[in-house]
Order: C-alpha cells, then sequence, then structure tokens
C-alpha cells in the first residue's frame, strides 16, 4: 500500500490527513482516508472525528474524503432541513403505501413489516423483495479492512479461526474468511459446509457455491465440540464470578451508605 501524510489545514493546528492506496486486489486503485490527531491518535471515519473534537470545530461542511470545508455541502443540508420542517408545518399526511425498506448492510437482511393499528389490519409482505437476488461472486471482499471497535474506539482483537478452516479464492485472508462465515450463519439456515466441490479450489470463479463461505470443506470432530463446549462453560463461570463480585460490591457499598448516616 502507498501511504500519503499531510498537514490538514481545515483542522487545528498539529492535524495529519493520510490517504492509503490500495495497490491489490479487487479495490486496488482505491484510497482509505485516515486523521491523525497531534498526539498520533487515529480517526477512521467523520463520525469519530466530531465526536472527539466536539463543538470545538464545526465539521458540518468538513468533507472527510479531501480534508476541506466544503460550504455547498453545508447550504444543501440547510435547504434540505427548511423543506422538511414547512412539510411539517402544512400537517401534510404520509399517503406513501409502499413497505419500508430497513437501511442496513446487504449481509443482515430481515423481513420487514408495516403495522398500522387498526382491527382489520393484516401483516403484509414485500414480494419484490421475497425471491432470492443473486449475489456477487467475491462480495465477502467488500469487508476486508473493516474493524470492530468497543465504545472507547479501541480496535477488538479479531478471532482465531481453527486451522481446519482454509479460505480460497483471490487474495483471501483469514479476516476475510471469518466475516464470511459469520455473514452465511447470518443469513443462511442451511448447513455451512464450505466449499464442497474440489474444482472451486481451481477455478472458483467458475465453481463456487455462493450459498456457502470462502473456505474449503471441513468437517466438525465430536473433539471441536467438546473444547467448544468447555469454552462455553468457562465463559459462563466467569461471568457468574464477575455477576457475584458486583452484587457483593453493591451491598457492601449499601451497609456503609446506610451506616454512615446512621453515624
Amino acid at each position: 500500500m502507498e501511504r500519503k501524510r499531510t498537514d490538514c489545514p481545515a483542522l487545528p493546528p498539529g492535524w495529519k490527513k493520510e490517504e492509503v492506496i490500495r495497490k491489490s486486489g479487487l479495490s486496488a486503485g482505491k484510497s482509505d482516508v485516515y486523521y491523525y490527531s497531534p498526539t498520533g491518535k487515529k480517526f477512521r471515519s467523520k463520525p469519530q472525528l466530531s465526536r472527539y473534537l466536539g463543538n470545538t470545530v464545526d465539521l458540518g461542511c468538513f468533507d472527510f474524503r479531501t480534508g476541506k470545508m466544503m460550504p455547498s455541502k453545508m447550504q444543501k443540508s440547510k435547504q434540505r432541513l427548511r423543506s422538511d420542517i414547512l412539510s411539517l408545518s402544512k400537517g401534510k399526511p404520509d399517503l406513501n403505501t409502499a413497505l419500508p425498506i430497513r437501511q442496513t448492510a446487504s449481509i443482515f437482511k430481515q423481513p420487514v413489516t408495516k403495522v398500522v393499528n387498526h382491527p382489520n389490519n393484516k401483516v403484509k409482505t414485500d414480494l419484490q423483495r421475497a425471491t432470492e437476488q443473486p449475489r456477487q461472486l467475491f462480495w465477502e471482499k467488500r469487508l476486508k479492512g473493516l474493524r470492530s471497535s468497543d465504545v472507547s474506539e479501541e480496535v477488538l482483537r479479531t478471532m482465531d479461526l481453527p486451522k481446519g478452516l482454509q479460505s480460497i479464492g483471490p487474495d483471501s485472508s483469514d479476516e476475510t474468511l471469518l466475516s464470511a462465515i459469520a455473514s452465511a450463519l447470518h443469513m443462511s439456515s442451511a448447513p455451512i459446509t464450505g466449499q464442497t466441490s474440489t474444482a472451486a479450489e481451481k477455478n472458483p470463479a467458475i465453481w463456487l457455491n455462493t450459498s456457502q463461505p470462502l473456505c474449503k470443506a471441513f468437517t466438525v470432530t465430536d473433539e471441536d465440540i467438546r473444547e467448544q463446549e468447555l469454552k462455553v462453560h468457562q465463559a459462563r463461570r466467569s461471568l457468574e464470578e464477575a455477576l457475584m463480585a458486583d452484587t457483593l460490591a453493591r451491598a457492601a457499598e449499601s451497609t456503609r451508605d446506610i451506616e454512615g448516616r446512621a453515624a
């Protein structure tokens, strides 16, 4: 990857903008933009930047990709807000009878119903989206580079996959495989077996089974099940101990408060 780091005059002094250009893979030529504070803290999105800066800098017309203030964006936002306020003030009813579409990532496809408080109401489904849509080959690679973070915006450590799980496909990695398996478990109720055809390893663009993740066929043994049961048991015990310690700490604190009031 090619990295270019420059000063960002739109932000306070000391802020840096970094543009990372991808050199390989299906997304070659595309770039990712990051920002660094004077202390070296890295920011991957405009919401993170806004939460960190707070009210010190108005980022309403700040373009995250170019690192410049775009007054036209603020003007369009104000015009949209003004039109929404006028629509609400006129009291126009919502005559749109189309079913709402959930605005989330395509990997989280869930049924959406429109409910109206009426005794004769019937739940309707969106027949247009009921049929299975064709899937793009290697669509899981769009998840490459995404990272989960906690409330403090620290990147969470990724899971370690078992040795029996081996990815296939161009420029595949363990992170892409983990995302593909998680998506398959969420989207399908069918068993996850991997690519059972040996021809998929030689030419995945032709023989790939799109209903299965990008990994070779694998088998879950009794030993794997026992190891997973042990991990679940240990996690539950740790959770039980943590809850018990929290309960005791709360009880002790409550006792101290009562004794302090009595004294």
